[in-house]
């Protein structure tokens, strides 16, 4: 399935380069959805020595104690994230909402996520940076809205390090605690992969079902 092909590609790649990886995928995930918890759910138990073949390592010296490979990995997770977060900042500050309105689908923000993403920083104010940090899927779409909305970037830049870091220590803690029973755990999660997809392809299908019958009400409508 591709959801599972996609978590294979995560893991090799996270298995054989290790924080460099890390720090990439959590770059990436600050501006386009990149699988965060499943990556450092991996690199929490790749710390924690769950397999054999596979070190964590900083500029080719093995850390050797599994404890610092536990720091070393949810820092590159964090730092990662943050310089994808300052990125994505840096863009929306720049671009503004025209950029948005005529590239929009390149970063996934379509203008129906936009004015949801604005009215979530209406309610919320600067704690919407870090509300958003912690909160799956939203977390992803914060980036480019926040420098859009002119977030103070100060105040952006130290509530996503927060946000991050509670984010990143926590799930690599997950993958720590699993250790070197993740195997196990990887294989009951293909379950859960399943069950995404299928509730994914169900969606789909009831959105299908819904706009064809506002055509066929629209069409029966004489008015419209």
């Amino acid at each position: 399935m591709p959801i599972a092909g996609l978590t294979s590609s995560l893991t090799s790649l996270i298995g054989n380069h290790g924080l460099y990886a890390v720090f990439l995928l959590m770059a990436i995930d600050a501006v386009f959805p990149a699988a965060s918890e499943l990556v450092m759910v991996y690199a929490g138990a790749l710390a924690a020595g769950a397999f054999a073949s596979q070190h964590v390592d900083l500029f080719g010296l093995r850390i050797a104690l599994h404890g610092g490979a536990y720091v070393a990995v949810a820092l590159a997770g964090t730092l990662g994230y943050l310089a994808g977060s300052i990125g994505g900042w840096t863009i929306g500050f720049y671009g503004g909402r025209p950029l948005l309105e005529r590239r929009g689908r390149w970063f996934h923000l379509s203008g129906d996520k936009l004015d949801r993403a604005e009215r979530w920083f209406d309610r919320w104010h600067d704690l919407a940076v870090l509300i958003g940090r912690v909160t799956p899927v939203v977390r992803s779409f914060i980036s480019i809205p926040a420098g859009v909305f002119r977030v103070r970037f100060g105040r952006y830049t130290v509530l996503t390090l927060i946000g991050s870091a509670a984010w990143c220590f926590a799930l690599a803690g997950v993958g720590w605690a699993a250790g070197r029973s993740y195997q196990r755990f990887h294989h009951d999660f293909r379950f859960v992969e399943y069950a995404v997809a299928a509730a994914v392809v169900t969606l789909a299908a009831y959105l299908v079902i819904r706009w064809r019958s506002r055509l066929s009400g629209r069409a029966s409508d004489p008015a419209g």
